[in-house]
């Protein structure tokens, strides 16, 4: 595996997980919420066990088993949930925006609790993002506190959730990197994952699963873009570029806004993109500040 091979592999992570606001929200809409999230993450944890394989539990560090398990697993939940109990598929994509404050709250969490160095452009750089989901929030009319407001009063769990979900993974990759110790337990955590989406699915009243063709096919798309975008990232930063991954695993927010409009036919203004490429540009920032620290 050659460096530039792996990096290129680290990229198609990125693209594949580009996909996950757009397909996870078209699931939710045959299969539930809950029972499609559910069918997601089994079938990503199937192919997880034949990829990367299943972890030597005795292998992996006890807080990162622990805390990483629970991390990940509130994670998960709170970006499929999230997505599925958006009212609307616009909504949904605005949703998955506030998802990705997590690159910059990342870097704080790193400078806050692994000793991270920076610059003071990291403020700036926080600032920027999080201006950036409220212009996408504000609709039409960018930055407009009524309109923002009036947009989360109307479905305070999905953006609830998603801004929670920001913090978890911001978390989880800061425990991650300071427990893991080059272990990766990533396939547990999927099949974890599913497990509690199944017991929610056996305990609460969900709706009924509806498996026409175009969902079945949705279905497997995500599960595989899911798991060989674990797959594939685990390579890039095993054996490639890490630098090279890191900066255009900041470009996210718009790959997955333009393949979610795509998928979901649904048109986005020219606000949102302004409020997306903010946000890009605020994570950059952040990352860019982290570079700067000799």
């Amino acid at each position: 595996m050659t460096k530039k091979r792996a990096t290129l592999i680290g990229l198609l992570a990125v693209l594949l997980w580009s996909t996950m606001v757009g397909f996870i929200r078209a699931v939710s809409e045959g299969l539930g919420p809950v029972g499609g999230a559910a069918m997601i993450y089994s079938i990503s944890g199937l192919l997880l066990i034949f990829t990367v394989g299943f972890p030597r539990l005795r292998a992996i560090p006890r807080h990162y088993l622990i805390a990483g398990s629970v991390l990940f697993v509130s994670y998960e939940l709170c970006l499929a949930l999230s997505l599925g109990y958006a009212n609307t598929r616009q909504q949904a994509i605005e949703v998955g925006m506030v998802n990705y404050l997590w690159p910059s709250l990342t870097i704080l969490c790193a400078i806050l609790f692994n000793g991270q160095k920076s610059t003071l452009w990291v403020v700036p750089g926080l600032l920027l993002a999080l201006v950036g989901v409220c212009w996408v929030l504000g609709g039409n009319n960018g930055l407009n506190i009524a309109d923002i407001q009036r947009n989360i009063i109307s479905n305070p769990l999905s953006y609830a959730l998603a801004f929670a979900g920001a913090f978890i993974w911001a978390i989880y990759c800061t425990v991650t990197t300071k427990y893991a110790k080059g272990a990766n337990g990533i396939t547990l955590f999927v099949l974890l994952t599913a497990a509690t989406l199944w017991v929610k699915f056996a305990l609460t009243p969900q709706p009924t699963m509806l498996f026409t063709l175009p969902v079945v096919v949705k279905l497997v798309m995500t599960g595989i873009a899911l798991g060989f975008g674990y797959a594939s990232w685990n390579i890039g930063i095993l054996h490639g570029n890490v630098t090279v991954l890191a900066a255009a695993s900041y470009f996210t927010p718009v790959f997955s806004s333009a393949l979610a409009a795509f998928v979901l036919s649904a048109p986005l203004s020219f606000s949102f993109w302004q409020g997306a490429l903010m946000v890009c540009a605020g994570s950059l920032l952040c990352w860019w500040s982290t570079r700067q620290v000799a």
